[in-house]
């Protein structure tokens, strides 16, 4: 049985789900922040290599030595659990930074918009295959950009973030207390013509997810922000995850997030803004735990039915070792294990938040900085200590830790993604 009435899952959905079997590594490395929740039953996540915790460990040491105030990091693995942090919450006033801290998510709200759409689709008011126009009479250029383009970001709608975001302090300063609505922000992505025709190429918007956010409130009659409460966020009993646009706070604890100037400087506090240029392409505020809880849901399918847990996954090649599907993405690690989530980078903030194919194994990652391309690069190597466990051991003269880290070369997609900054 799901958290919603109107989808119910029949037994084969677990052989669907089922990761294939990889050898057990050794005994998860100790660490004085793992406990192990009693009454967790056997899955396919067992058969995953042990995390690596102490290499977790070393992976947000160095995003500290390249430029992040903190870094955390907490792997739910099927009843055990792992934290470690490293750094400071706020540079003002020295706080360590904790698991138990919230913050801005960026993109990863990307995939709880997605869900919403698809419990639409499940309920027959929303066909994936639909123009969004006949939707939304109107709103884009060309009636054959349908709702499965828009979640693929296959539509051709320009991100209109490459324009306000081409100068990072300056583009964030002009809009940190601005409030967009959805028609402006759309209107901002149709001054240039489309990139593509609908269908035709993966190209990834911010705009897709902004036409998802005007679906969403169409189609329930609500808000965006009561759509995520009522659908996600109580059922999953989500108690750090919010919706807040356009309030600039971050109620309770929380990490503050820093930004970086293009060219060097001081960084900036950017804690407190609006996102509204983002909203529901980047909006959301949780924490580790939350986000472990909600894509490990999603992946056991007790989000949506089996039928559209399939269509998210139904993926768009972005580069040889990843893969787009409807608001998730796949990432393929070194040592073949696929992951399925999403990449998050909001001013001040780079999350990675992803689950193995059962869901039984999770982790997210976050580092209170942004704009720092080593940084982000370095994060990504979370997943491969989360997943792959130890590497093996080399000679001196391996090029394996080398071939490893190579397999994640990040790009700035979750904002600005025309924009290069290394």
């Amino acid at each position: 049985m799901t958290v919603r009435g109107t989808a119910t899952l029949g037994a084969a959905l677990l052989s669907v789900l089922a990761v294939p079997a990889h050898d057990a590594a050794a005994a998860t490395p100790a660490d004085v922040s793992s406990r192990t929740v009693q009454g967790s039953s056997t899955t396919a996540a067992d058969t995953l290599p042990a995390p690596d915790v102490a290499g977790l460990r070393e992976v947000l040491r160095t995003a500290l030595s390249q430029g992040a105030p903190g870094a955390m990091a907490r792997i739910d693995d099927n009843g055990t659990v792992h934290k470690v942090a490293e750094g400071v919450a706020d540079r003002a006033d020295g706080r360590a930074i904790d698991n138990a801290d919230r913050f801005r998510v960026g993109s990863v709200t990307k995939s709880f918009s997605a869900v919403v759409l698809l419990q639409l689709v499940d309920e027959g008011a929303l066909d994936l295959d639909a123009s969004v126009n006949s939707y939304l009479p109107g709103l884009l250029p060309d009636d054959r950009i349908t709702v499965r383009h828009v979640l693929s970001h296959r539509s051709g709608l320009y991100d209109y973030t490459n324009d306000m975001f081409a100068n990072t302090v300056p583009g964030f300063e002009a809009v940190r207390n601005k409030v967009f609505s959805y028609q402006e922000l759309v209107d901002l992505s149709l001054k240039q013509p489309l990139g593509n025709a609908p269908g035709a190429a993966y190209s990834y918007s911010n705009t897709n997810f902004v036409v998802a956010g005007m679906l969403i409130e169409k189609l329930t009659g609500t808000s965006v922000q009561s759509a995520y409460k009522s659908r996600i966020i109580k059922p999953l009993k989500l108690r750090d995850t919010s919706y807040v646009h356009p309030r600039t706070t971050i109620a309770g604890r929380h990490a503050n997030g820093y930004l970086p100037p293009d060219e060097g400087g001081t960084l900036v506090d950017s804690t407190e803004q609006t996102v509204s240029w983002a909203q529901s392409a980047g909006a959301i505020i949780s924490s580790t735990k939350d986000l472990d809880t909600f894509f490990s849901a999603l992946l056991r399918g007790e989000l949506t039915s089996a039928a559209q847990l399939a269509q998210m996954q139904q993926w768009v090649p972005v580069n040889s070792t990843q893969g787009y599907g409807l608001g998730l993405r796949r990432r393929d690690l070194s040592c073949g294990i696929s992951v399925y989530g999403h990449t998050g980078t909001v001013q001040g903030y780079y999350t990675y938040a992803f689950t193995s194919k059962d869901g039984a194994r999770t982790v997210t990652a976050l580092a209170n900085t942004s704009n720092n391309g080593t940084v982000l690069n370095t994060m990504a190597r979370t997943l491969e200590s989360a997943f792959c466990g130890k590497p093996a051991a080399t000679s001196k003269a391996s090029k394996a830790p080398a071939a490893r880290g190579q397999a994640f070369v990040e790009r700035y997609e979750d904002i600005a993604p025309g924009i290069a900054r290394d």
